[in-house]
Parts: C-alpha cells; sequence; structure tokens
C-alpha cells in the first residue's frame, strides 16, 4: 500500500516481469537481460544510459573532453615529444657507440674496459679530436 501523496514514488520498482512495456534489455553482471522499465527516448534505464543524454553544446562537449583527461600523457603532444626525444636519444647512443669504436681502434681503450657505457675516467687530453668528430644532431 502507497502511504505517500506523490504515488509517483517508487513507480519504475513496481513493474514487475510480466509488465508487457518497454523493457531495458542491457546485458546485466549475471548475463541476463535488464528487466526495468527503459526510458523512452533512449531505450534503457537510467542505470544503463537512459538518464544522460549528455552535451549538446561545444561549449559542453569541451567541458566533458577536458575532464576526461587525467594527467595527459597520451595526448598527440606528449606523444609526438616523447616521439622527438627517443630519436635524439637513438642517435645519441649510435654516436656514443660510433666514439667508442674509433677509442677502440686507436688503442686509447681496451676492447673489455667498458661493457655498456663511454669510459669517462679518459682524460680529455689523451683523445685525438680527429676520433671524435660526429655529424651534428639533426632536429
Amino acid at each position: 500500500m502507497i502511504a505517500k501523496v506523490n504515488v509517483r514514488i517508487g513507480l519504475e520498482w513496481r513493474f514487475g516481469p510480466e509488465w508487457p512495456g518497454q523493457k531495458c534489455g542491457a546485458k546485466t553482471r549475471s548475463g541476463s537481460p535488464c528487466q526495468r522499465p527503459a526510458d523512452k527516448q533512449k531505450g534503457r534505464c537510467r542505470l544503463h544510459g537512459g538518464a544522460s543524454i549528455g552535451p549538446k553544446t561545444n561549449e559542453g562537449k569541451a567541458i566533458i573532453a577536458k575532464s576526461n583527461i587525467k594527467h595527459g600523457h597520451y595526448t598527440k603532444d606528449k606523444l609526438a615529444q616523447r616521439k622527438k626525444e627517443a630519436m635524439i636519444a637513438k642517435e645519441l647512443r649510435a654516436r656514443r657507440k660510433m666514439i667508442e669504436i674509433r677509442l677502440r681502434y686507436a688503442g686509447i681503450i681496451d676492447r673489455w674496459s667498458c661493457s655498456n657505457s663511454l669510459v669517462s675516467a679518459i682524460p680529455a687530453f689523451a683523445v685525438p679530436p680527429e676520433l671524435l668528430k660526429c655529424s651534428p644532431i639533426s632536429e
């Protein structure tokens, strides 16, 4: 028995399984279709997207797009910047490797003295400048 004056309270929960109207039909977590009454415009109940119609103006869409960005690590600008930095790092590693090969060839460092990086203990005066010539980094 409804004890409130406003009889529309709880109306959407009063529909039973034999209700002939349109049902939501969205797949629930149990795998069965949702039995709640559907919104006439959206065709889904309020739990499955029938309540929100989404932003319609460009200003509203911009607010939604801005609020959906959590950190910005994967925006087009950041991805392009990281790609450019990766190319520069790759070129620097290649130049370092070339310098290391030239120093080994000249006999300034031996084959086993540096495993992953150029030995920084070599004094600057010990390396002839012609061995360190490389092309400039392209940007």
